[in-house]
C-alpha cells in the first residue's frame, strides 16, 4: 500500500524532461506559476487544471481539491471536477461536527493523520510535505476500506489516487494548512503509471499556485470577520495607514444588553458567552440583508452604521428602522426559547441616530482600530442610555424621524438634555422637514420611541 511507512516506490520522475511525458510536466508547470503569480481564484486554477489534464491523456472521471481555512464560520472550501459537468463545483464547509467527522472517515483524512504522526518523529528537514495514497475500486485488487470508496465504486469508478501537499512541516493554519486532491477514473484499466507520475510532479506546483489565492482568501475572510466586511475589504485593499480616515453620513446603531454586569456576576461565564453570541446574532442578522455594518462589539454593547449618500438617506434610515423592529421582535422569540430551556432572558436596549461620522484608521502607530468617530457616535451612546428611564427599548433621534418622515410609526417623547454632548440638536419634525432656514437650532434632543408589538413599527 502506498499510505504505509515505508511506502513501495510509486513511479519516479522522469531522468530526462525530453520525452513526451517531460514535456507535459514541463507545460503544467509553466501553466502554474503562470496562474499564481496572476492570483488566479482556486476554482479557476482547479478546473484548468482537470482540463489539461484530460488533455494530456490522464483519464479522469472525477477530481476533488479541497483545503482547510482560517474563518468563524467556514472550516473549508472544496472544488469538484466531474467529466460528465465538464465543470467545477465549489463547496464551503461550515464548522462543526458533521464537517470534522467527514474528514475524519476520509481517505484525505487518514493522509493528514500519516502526515502528523510522521512529523511527530522526523526532523523539519526529513518530513515529505506530500503523502500519497492509492486504491482500486474494482476486480480482485479492490480494496474499498473508506466509505466514500464505496460510493465511488458503486457508481462506476475503477481506480482512485489521493494526494495531501502540506504547507510547512506541520502545517500552518495561516497558509491553510495544505491542499488534499483526489482523482478517480472509470477506465477499465485504471491510471497508468505516466498519469501517477504526471499528477505527483505537477501537485506540488499547482498547490503553490493554490495558496496564492487560499493567503488571500484567508486574510480577507479574517479581516471581514474581526472588522467587519466593508472595514475588512477596505484594510484588505491597502486603508491601513493610521490617520487615513474620510468623512461619511450614515445612520449609527448602538445597542446594549441592560443590567449586563448583574448578569454577568451571577451567571457562569460558559452560559454569559453563550448569552452574548445569541443576542449579537440575533441582532446582526437583522443588519445582513439591509446594509448595516457590524463595527465593534463592545462587551455587552454592539456599534453598527448604515452608510449612505444624501440621495439614498430615507431609504437608508427606513431600513435601519426595519432592522431595529426586526431585531427586537428576533430578541423577544429568543428570550421565549432561553425561557423555555431555564436559560436567563435579556431585555436589549437600541438607540439610532445619524450624522456625519469619520471612518478609518485610528490607533497606535503599532496597533489600529477601523471604526467610527464623531459627535454622532457620542450622542448615540447618550440616547440609547435613556432607555432605561423613559420605558422604551428602542430610541430614535428625531433627526433620523425627520429624514423618514411621517407613518413610521413613532410618536415623540420631548426634548431631553444628553449629559456630556457639547452641541446638542433640538428637532421638531416640522421644523427639521425646513431645515431651519435663518435660524439658529434651540438647544436640547427630542427623541421618538414607536409602540411595542406592532408589526411594521420600531419598538
Amino acid at each position: 500500500m502506498l499510505d504505509t511507512p515505508h511506502p513501495p516506490r510509486i513511479p519516479l520522475l522522469p531522468l530526462s524532461f525530453d520525452g513526451p511525458l517531460g514535456q507535459k510536466i514541463i507545460e503544467l508547470h509553466v501553466w502554474a506559476v503562470g496562474e499564481g503569480l496572476r492570483g488566479a481564484d482556486a476554482a479557476v486554477l482547479f478546473d484548468g487544471l482537470c482540463q489539461r489534464l484530460v488533455g494530456a491523456g490522464v483519464p479522469l472521471w472525477r477530481a476533488f481539491a479541497g483545503m482547510k481555512t482560517l474563518h468563524p464560520q467556514w472550516g473549508g472550501y472544496g472544488y469538484t471536477w466531474w467529466r460528465r459537468l465538464n465543470a467545477i463545483q465549489p463547496t464551503q464547509f461550515e464548522r462543526g461536527d458533521e464537517y470534522e467527522q467527514g474528514v475524519l472517515n476520509s481517505p484525505i483524512g487518514h493522509l493528514i493523520r500519516l502526515g502528523e504522526a510522521r512529523a511527530a518523529t522526523e526532523s523539519a528537514s526529513e518530513a515529505e510535505p506530500w503523502l500519497h495514497l492509492r486504491r482500486r475500486l474494482d476486480g480482485a485488487e479492490a480494496h474499498l476500506d473508506f466509505p466514500l470508496l464505496d460510493e465511488l465504486a458503486a457508481a462506476g469508478a475503477t481506480d482512485y489516487f489521493a494526494e495531501v501537499v502540506r504547507f510547512g512541516p506541520n502545517g500552518d493554519p495561516s497558509r491553510g494548512t495544505g491542499v488534499a486532491y483526489t482523482f478517480a477514473t472509470d477506465r477499465p484499466e485504471g491510471f497508468e503509471d505516466d498519469d501517477l507520475t504526471l499528477l505527483k510532479a505537477v501537485l506540488p506546483v499547482v498547490s503553490l499556485a493554490m495558496m496564492t489565492h487560499a493567503g488571500h482568501t484567508i486574510a480577507s475572510g479574517l479581516l471581514q470577520a474581526y472588522l467587519g466586511s466593508d472595514a475588512g475589504r477596505r484594510v484588505h485593499a491597502g486603508a491601513v495607514e493610521r490617520g487615513s480616515v474620510e468623512s461619511i453620513r450614515a445612520v449609527v446603531w448602538y445597542a446594549d444588553i441592560r443590567a449586563f454586569t448583574a448578569i454577568a456576576d451571577t451567571t457562569p461565564g460558559a452560559v454569559v458567552i453563550e448569552l452574548l453570541d445569541e443576542v449579537f446574532e440575533t441582532l446582526t442578522a437583522a443588519l445582513r440583508p439591509r446594509g448595516g455594518q457590524v463595527l465593534k462589539f463592545l462587551g455587552d454593547g454592539m456599534l453598527a452604521i448604515f452608510p449612505f449618500e444624501e440621495a439614498t438617506r430615507e431609504q437608508t434610515c427606513r431600513r435601519a428602522l426595519d432592522a431595529a423592529a426586526e431585531a427586537m421582535g428576533s430578541v423577544d422569540r429568543l428570550n421565549a426559547a432561553r425561557g423555555a430551556a431555564g436559560k436567563p432572558a435579556v431585555a436589549v436596549d437600541l438607540a439610532l441616530h445619524l450624522g456625519e461620522v469619520l471612518y478609518g484608521n485610528v490607533g497606535a502607530v503599532d496597533r489600529l482600530d477601523f471604526t467610527v468617530i464623531g459627535p454622532a457616535v457620542n450622542e448615540v451612546a447618550r440616547i440609547e442610555a435613556l432607555c432605561e428611564p423613559l420605558g422604551r427599548n428602542v430610541l430614535v433621534s428625531a433627526e433620523l424621524a425627520a429624514a423618514v418622515g411621517e407613518g413610521c410609526g413613532l410618536q415623540s417623547l420631548g426634548h431631553h438634555t444628553l449629559r456630556g454632548v457639547r452641541e446638542i440638536y433640538s428637532l421638531d419634525l416640522d421644523a427639521g422637514r425646513r431645515g431651519w432656514p435663518g435660524q439658529a437650532r434651540p438647544r436640547g434632543l427630542r427623541i421618538v420611541s414607536g409602540q411595542r408589538a406592532h408589526a411594521n413599527e420600531v419598538t
